[in-house]
């Protein structure tokens, strides 16, 4: 039986790796090393997204490596003056294109905005949740695994969303607009309270209460007037060129999940729990896709704990093993 990481945005595992490959500690990074390794060989996609990153990398070492080699050089004793000048110079030099090449290496993945949200305002990491309250009275709660930035001033309100899910409570404000703005477009409202989640490719907004104005990224130079308005129990996916409606939502029961922290599932495929809960958690969530394919799962799952919400789903289904691969890495097989 094949065993393969739940599947997910790989850009995003890629970015995640980044952080642990580059840990202070080196036993940590010896164990990242080889989750790496296990993660490419899973899936020729993890190769793909990992590759800018290994570049990018490769790039910071030979930094290092140039940094290294010019305090060396600069140190040595009974040169002559001019000897050091030149020597200098050198090591300048060659820092200076060691970095702008790092640079050029890295924009590809930087634009992607994973890396951003390492350095984000606020952010939080997988299974963990927060709950920020803004310099104008507004709330914000992050998911796990969660980043935005912030940028308020006497003009107006934005929160930049860079990965995950967050949960708003707008403080009224008539005279400074309140926006969410991801890379698919941007939510504007006044008073209302909403969720909006980053997808792979795509964002979606769900409302709790009132309503907010919807634009796509190619329509933010149209009139506000132009922008769809969507309203409480309504929700709706977003993408650079177009907001399709979606399914309606119950907003108590989204407003109690946040609350609790707590996802209700109602008929669905275990593969895709798996992949949701995955998300939530510190470390990586394997399976063999194939052979859960048949299993559906209705159940309250806990998103704030997920090895206590993976015990319930075993519990639910006896042919279920979850055992660890790694104290990072857990992996959920059948007794088939």
């Amino acid at each position: 039986m094949s065993r393969q990481p739940a599947d997910g945005n790989a850009e995003e595992q890629a970015a995640d790796w980044l952080v642990a490959l580059t840990a202070t500690d080196p036993v940590e990074r010896e164990h990242a090393r080889f989750g790496f390794e296990a993660w490419k060989a899973a899936d020729p996609r993890h190769a793909a997204a990992a590759a800018p990153m290994e570049r990018l990398l490769g790039g910071l070492q030979s930094l290092r490596h140039s940094h290294a080699a010019g305090a060396r050089a600069a140190l040595r004793a009974g040169e002559a003056a001019a000897g050091r000048g030149t020597r200098r110079r050198r090591v300048l030099a060659t820092g200076v294109m060691s970095l702008v090449l790092a640079a050029l290496v890295a924009m590809p993945l930087w634009r992607s905005e994973w890396p951003q949200s390492l350095a984000a305002d606020l952010r939080t990491a997988p299974g963990e949740w927060r709950t920020h309250r803004l310099p104008d009275g507004s709330l914000l709660t992050l998911a796990g695994g969660s980043a935005v930035d912030l940028s308020f001033d006497r003009g107006r309100r934005r929160v930049r969303l860079l990965r995950g899910d967050v949960l708003v409570d707008v403080a009224p404000d008539a005279a400074r607009p309140f926006e969410v703005r991801t890379r698919d477009g941007e939510i504007r409202a006044l008073g209302t309270r909403f969720v909006v989640r980053r997808e792979d490719d795509a964002t979606r907004l769900a409302m709790i209460e009132s309503v907010t104005a919807v634009r796509p990224d190619q329509g933010l130079n149209q009139p506000l007037d132009a922008a769809m308005r969507v309203h409480a129990g309504e929700q709706v996916r977003i993408r650079p060129d177009a907001v399709q409606r979606l399914p309606g939502i119950e907003p108590a029961q989204l407003a109690r999940e946040w609350t609790r922290r707590e996802w209700a599932v109602v008929d669905m495929p275990l593969t895709q729990v798996l992949e949701e809960l995955g998300r939530h958690r510190a470390g990586r969530l394997g399976y063999d896709a194939e052979a859960l394919s048949a299993l559906r799962v209705s159940a309250v799952l806990p998103l704030d704990d997920i090895d206590r919400a993976l015990a319930l789903l075993q519990a639910s289904f006896p042919q279920l093993r979850v055992h660890r691969v790694m104290a990072w890495w857990a992996q959920v097989d059948t007794d088939d």
